[in-house]
């Protein structure tokens, strides 16, 4: 069973890997409003939307732009940039932007950082991977100056320069909307996120790397909130892992006939993330490289609460969201199946209601018999008092 979390949080984590890259991007960039349309519906809490600009999968260039359009055709569900790469941009416009789209939102923003994960997207602007990570503690120190209000902030560095620099309005969130830092393996994003306060999106938890490193990961970002006098909150912690569930394991893994080779290859020959790139040159060895690693799960939903379970039990006392990586693995049907599937039968598992029905039906049960008897002598009761009035009648006369 489950441990007794509160209510843990669920999502999609839409980097997007849309490929392949022969397929019609505008249809692909649909595909990600209607998923996001659809765990709307389904009553999914988040969906965080990356940026990339290279090797024609990741095709979302700019998703505080994406997301200020899907804020428009969706209710409730919040919307989050998982990541903007913050040493590409102007941290001035990177708060404007994101402080604009939080008013269209009226709230729903949440704004995720990090140093950018494409090598190829820092190349084409002259930024060397050794830079990104300095980068991003030092422009991360200045968003925050600016979406806090701090005064007129002056800045110069290599990549930009600011010069009394505010934004003109205050965020609609009060004070901020919450504002999240990336972490794979390395514990740059953990020191970050703890020294200024702010949420961790674990984008490697379930990598061998980074699932090694889950508990001290949070190790980490308490320490360094302890020595900045802030405090932590284990809710604002975000896992990320792959899945695709259906009623069986033979039906999952037939689902990803579909698409799940190109996705392997795309990890193996275009992205250069070690971490993150699949093993095995057969649809079989890859399948097992997802389900026997812990790398994700192709299977059941049964199988989903184990994995998402033993995320917990690695963190060493819960988190507070787990986010399925979106892809494209099985056809668009089979996709909104696992999602409908993931609603209906893994959510339950880790929130309070699913609880509170377990206990009331087990509580019913043991009362069955008792019950049965109560209800068996008021019914014979009724009977023999409803025959008594008849026969007196009868006798009396009266029909």
């Amino acid at each position: 069973m489950p441990s007794p979390v509160n209510k843990l949080r669920f999502g999609v984590f839409i980097p997007p890997f849309n490929s392949p890259p022969t397929q019609n991007a505008t249809t692909s960039l649909q595909r990600n409003i209607e998923t996001i349309q659809l765990m709307d519906r389904l009553g999914y809490d988040e969906a965080w939307i990356g940026e990339h600009h290279s090797a024609g999968t990741e095709i979302i260039a700019d998703p505080l732009t994406f997301i200020a359009h899907v804020g428009a055709v969706t209710r409730s569900i919040k919307l989050g940039t998982g990541v903007v790469s913050l040493p590409y941009h102007n941290p001035l416009w990177v708060a404007d932007r994101a402080i604009l789209v939080d008013h269209l939102l009226r709230g729903r923003l949440m704004l995720g950082v990090g140093p950018g994960s494409l090598p190829t997207d820092p190349a084409m602007i002259g930024l060397e991977p050794s830079a990104l990570r300095p980068a991003l503690g030092e422009d991360l120190e200045v968003l925050l100056r600016l979406l806090l209000g701090d005064g007129r902030v002056s800045h110069k560095t290599e990549r930009y320069e600011l010069v009394e620099a505010a934004t003109q309005l205050a965020p609609y969130s009060d004070p901020v909307f919450d504002i999240a830092v990336a972490a794979t393996a390395s514990p740059a994003g953990p020191i970050l996120a703890g020294k200024h306060g702010l949420s961790l999106l674990s984008l490697g938890a379930t990598t061998r790397e980074g699932f090694d490193v889950l508990a001290h990961h949070w190790d980490v970002l308490e320490a360094e909130a302890a020595k900045a006098g802030r405090p932590t909150d284990r809710s604002r912690w975000r896992l990320v892992g792959p899945m695709h569930i259906a009623e069986t394991q033979e039906q999952a893994i037939e689902d990803v006939r579909y698409g799940f080779d190109v996705f392997c290859e795309y990890t193996q020959k275009t992205i250069a993330l070690p971490t993150f790139r699949a093993v095995g040159e057969t649809f079989e060895e890859r399948v097992a490289w997802i389900n026997e690693t812990g790398l994700g799960v192709i299977g059941t939903p049964d199988m989903a609460i184990t994995q998402i379970q033993r995320l917990m039990d690695q963190s060493a006392g819960g988190f507070g969201c787990y986010m399925m990586m979106q892809h494209d693995w099985a056809n668009w049907e089979a996709t909104q199946r696992h999602y409908e599937l993931f609603a209906r039968h893994v959510i339950p598992a880790f929130q309070p209601s699913q609880r509170r029905l377990l206990a009331a039906q087990e509580w019913a049960r043991s009362r069955q018999s008792e019950l049965d008897a109560k209800n068996g002598a008021a019914i014979q009761a009724w009977t023999d008092k409803y025959a008594a009035e008849r026969k007196q009648e009868q006798s009396t006369g009266v029909d």
